[in-house]
């Protein structure tokens, strides 16, 4: 099967695509899963990439994938114990924990990792959703958002921030979204009530305090924020830089409403995911599509921090 892998050392190693052994053995709560799409996250470029170079042993140039969390693709085998898919169902997801390794022909996750793909969504669509939208919707969680709730989500154009925008309104909060001017009409167009351009001045420092500061471009911290919360108000990070993942945590030891995201892959939380795409209130937003043999420049478009929505790679032509 075709797999994406690094290729070279250091600064001039290179995604490329190559054969590898299709997955040999199921586990017994294991699918095989025909990948048709898969997506870029941050998370992919900021870990997983220089994982992959450090891991490559000095005598081997290329090692196996381990790109990839998102995907969407057809289950083709199953292992003894799954009694929820079956042959030929379509399903979305990831798995955190042992690397899904999505960006392959192939490729085995659990069977509690996955959802069956919402019926109106293409596959590239349903490969978009997994990691953002499971991000938005248990940070949106973990700071307490119900019906009437006041939140600012900073980063509001973004992969993750489409999701929680959008998210946030089925809840029933008013959403004000923080972008450049550029995407402020985007952002309204998910549903956002209000927009803060944060290109105009020191936003922090102007506007009313929220119920919940949902960052989720993981600059900010609760200091930074804290004429942003309300006085019992949260602030959640998404935790992917430094201050944000090591200073949230200290601020909660403080005694502020402080959390980190630490995303999980639930079918539970997948299936609530695809009942607001079914229902209307959920879209996933693509900023930009490439073939596998262009994982590279997925790749580097993610990088940019300017994408509208996800980068999707897509394995199968017709995702």
């Amino acid at each position: 099967m075709k797999a994406v892998m690094t290729s070279g050392w250091g600064l001039s190693a290179k995604l490329v695509v190559e054969d590898r052994k299709a997955p040999a053995r199921l586990g017994t709560n294991d699918v095989l899963v025909q990948v048709h799409a898969a997506s870029v996250n941050p998370k992919d470029w900021k870990l997983n990439y220089h994982l992959a170079v450090l891991a490559t042993p000095l005598f081997i140039k290329k090692i196996s994938p381990i790109f990839g969390d998102d995907l969407s693709g057809t289950v083709i085998a199953i292992g003894s114990n799954v009694t929820d898919f079956a042959i030929g169902d379509a399903v979305y997801g990831m798995d955190m924990r042992l690397r899904t390794a999505s960006l392959a022909e192939q490729t085995r996750i659990s069977q509690r990792r996955i959802a069956k793909k919402p019926a109106k969504l293409s596959f590239a669509q349903a490969a978009a959703m997994p990691l953002a939208a499971l991000t938005a919707l248990q940070g949106l969680r973990k700071g307490k958002t119900k019906p009437g709730s006041s939140v600012l989500i900073i980063g509001a154009s973004g992969g993750v921030g489409c999701f929680a925008v959008q998210i946030a309104k089925a809840m029933g909060a008013h959403v004000t979204g923080v972008c450049s001017n550029r995407n402020s009409e985007f952002v309204l167009s998910l549903g956002a009530d209000a927009v803060i351009d944060y290109t105009q001045g020191d936003y922090r420092q102007q506007v009313r305090p929220f119920d919940l500061v949902f960052d989720v471009t993981s600059y900010e911290t609760p200091l930074t924020c804290s004429k942003l919360m309300a006085k019992n108000g949260y602030f959640i990070s998404t935790g992917g830089d430094g201050a944000s993942m090591f200073g949230t945590p200290f601020y909660r030891l403080l005694g502020k409403n402080a959390g980190t995201v630490v995303v999980e892959s639930y079918r539970e939380d997948l299936e609530e995911l695809a009942a607001l795409v079914e229902s209307g209130k959920l879209t996933p937003i693509i900023d930009s599509q490439f073939p596998l043999s262009e994982s590279e420049q997925a790749y580097a478009r993610s990088r940019t921090g300017r994408s509208r929505g996800k980068v999707v790679i897509n394995i199968i032509g017709d995702a």
